[in-house]
């Protein structure tokens, strides 16, 4: 199912965290998370949530995000 947020803008929900980058490559043991300017491997196992970033009326990102 994350291979449909392959290449997109997306917020990673885990256990303890959040982390906000674009989806890179996804294996059977992580998934590539790029970040402003680092890679990060993230374990699926600990994933609880994958949402694309959402985009205001003019298709920026929005600023606020109220969960």
């Amino acid at each position: 199912l994350a291979e449909n947020f392959k290449g997109k803008r997306c917020i990673i929900y885990t256990f303890n965290s959040q982390i906000v980058g674009t989806l890179k490559d996804i294996g059977e043991s992580g998934i590539l998370v790029e970040e402003k300017d680092n890679l990060q491997i993230v374990n699926p196992d600990y994933i609880v949530r994958i949402r694309e970033y959402p985009k205001n009326k003019k298709g920026k990102d929005k600023n606020v995000i109220l969960d």
